[in-house]
Formats: C-alpha cells, sequence, structure tokens
C-alpha cells in the first residue's frame, strides 16, 4: 500500500491490519463481545452476508468486503473500530506482541497450508521466511511435515533451521526431495516456475501474497503437466481465524516478534522492506 501496488486504497487511511486491544465501547445490540474483552481485528474486516460467497463460507472471496488499514482505518491509532462479528477473542496463552502477527501472518500462513493440500507426514515447501512462514512452519511441525525452506536472506534462514527446517537453500535453489504442497509467501512471480518442478506430481502450490511481480510462462510439460496446482489465497474466512487462534493456542505457537514504538513506525516499515530481522514487527503504544 505504501508503495502503490495495491490500487483502490482509501486515502487519507490509518493503516495497521492486525490489531489487539481491549474493548472499550459496545455498539447497540453486540451481545458476543464484552467491554473489557481482549480482541483482534484481523485484515477482513467486514462483507456484505448476503452475496453466494458469504452464505457459502466464503467471504474472503465478497466482492464488497472491507479490509482493515486498506478500506476502513487500522491498527496504528489509539481506538479502532471493528464489527462485533470481525472481533477475534484471543487466548489468554499470548501476549499483545505474540497474539498481533496471528491475525493475518498467521492466520493468512494457515489458510495456504490448508489451500495447500499438504496432510501429516509430507513434505512441505516454503518460499520466502517472513512473518508469516515463520507461523506456518510451526503449524506444519506440528502436523508431522517435514519442511523445505527457500530464502534469500541469511537471518531468514537461521531462524527456519532453529524451527526445524530439513532443508534450507536459496530462493530459487532445488530441494533435494519432491514436494507434496508448497507456498510461496515472497511477492516474486519469478519462483513460481521453480516451485512448480519441486512439486511432486498431483502437488499444489500456494500462492499467499495479496500482490506477486509478474509470473513468467510455464513449460507445460516440466512445470504444469502431471496434475500440478497453482492456487491463489485470498485473505481468510472468520473460520480460519477462530481455527488458526484454537490451534496455535493448543501448540502453542511462539511467534518471534520484534517490537518498535508507534514513533518509529517508518523505521519499521523500511526494516521489514530490507528483511533485516527475524519473524514480525510488531508497533506498540
Amino acid at each position: 500500500m505504501v508503495e502503490g501496488e495495491l490500487s483502490d486504497i482509501t486515502l487519507p487511511i490509518v493503516p495497521g491490519h492486525q490489531a489487539v486491544g481491549t474493548v472499550v465501547r459496545l455498539g447497540s445490540g453486540v451481545t458476543q463481545v464484552q467491554r473489557g474483552d481482549r480482541v483482534g481485528i484481523a485484515w477482513l474486516q467486514g462483507t456484505c452476508e448476503t452475496c453466494e460467497f458469504c452464505t457459502s463460507g466464503r467471504e474472503n472471496l465478497c466482492v464488497k468486503a472491507r479490509f482493515t488499514g486498506y478500506q476502513v482505518d487500522g491498527g496504528y491509532a489509539e481506538y479502532a473500530v471493528v464489527p462485533a462479528r470481525f472481533a477475534y477473542p484471543i487466548p489468554p496463552v499470548f501476549s499483545d506482541d505474540q497474539a498481533a502477527p496471528l491475525l493475518c501472518a498467521g492466520i493468512i500462513g494457515y489458510r495456504a497450508l490448508r489451500l495447500s493440500g499438504i496432510k501429516p507426514g509430507q513434505r512441505l515447501g516454503l518460499y520466502g521466511f517472513g512473518a508469516s512462514a515463520h507461523i506456518a512452519i510451526q503449524l506444519a511441525r506440528h502436523w508431522g511435515c517435514q519442511v523445505y525452506v527457500s530464502s534469500l536472506k541469511t537471518e531468514h534462514q537461521e531462524l527456519a533451521r532453529q524451527l526445524g527446517a530439513v532443508w534450507i537453500g536459496g530462493a530459487t535453489d532445488s530441494p533435494p526431495d519432491k514436494l507434496h504442497g508448497s507456498i510461496i509467501f515472497a511477492p516474486a512471480g519469478e519462483l513460481v516456475p521453480p516451485a512448480l518442478r519441486a512439486l511432486e506430481r498431483g502437488g499444489t502450490l500456494a500462492l499467499a501474497g495479496i500482490h506477486m511481480s509478474p509470473i513468467p510462462s510455464l513449460n507445460y510439460d516440466q512445470e504444469v503437466f502431471g496434475e500440478r496446482v497453482i492456487r491463489s489465497v485470498t485473505a481468510n474466512t472468520k473460520q480460519d481465524g477462530l481455527d488458526l487462534l484454537r490451534e496455535a493456542a493448543a501448540i502453542p505457537i511462539r511467534p518471534h516478534t520484534v517490537r518498535f514504538p508507534l514513533e518509529q513506525a517508518n523505521q519499521a516499515l523500511q526494516a521489514l522492506k530490507a528483511g533485516s530481522f527475524q519473524g514480525a514487527a510488531v508497533l506498540s503504544m
């Protein structure tokens, strides 16, 4: 959004698409949330609730969906507003710092794992190892998967090693084994062909980014044939969020976070772009 890669942004806007706070005021008729509850606001902030997608449990595809920090004001503020339906109860096992990255990075990683079709005990590939991937690997390891990580950054490779990756390579290196499912977290379309070549027959490649650079032409015989599947990941459903928070608390997932005061938001964004820290950055007030 800062660099203009996403269109249709509402301006001016308060950014911040994954926020944790305490409920201080309720709208009329709200019963499922109480004053004093600790809740999270995720990327998907609201939907029309009446279209074919909303009524079939696929509200992430609603064409009238609203997104936090994109069309509606987000978490870089003392107060934020969210529909009660999209206020996620935060399990007490997580601090605010630990919970915040779960609300987008965690949820998207969780949905990407589901859409990759990966099963317990299978081989999973992760391309890019930032905030989302470092949570996804903890889920996959809990499911008994072997995880293969491709990443440019030395800091990210080291965190992947600490979190139990069985193989770590550069961004386009070929893993030593065929993978049953893979996820591309990096917004780099040039990773799609090598990621497809690394898949086992019948495997699925999930593209988890909201934005991606152009994908090069594909060689049908080498990269697509054998019933390999490419799936994009679009936002999340409410159920994705509830399921992720429940499973993350049971494991429990331990997000790696680096805290910045709100006044250093610009420095945090620059550090994020440079990939100069492990895990996720969190702004505190």
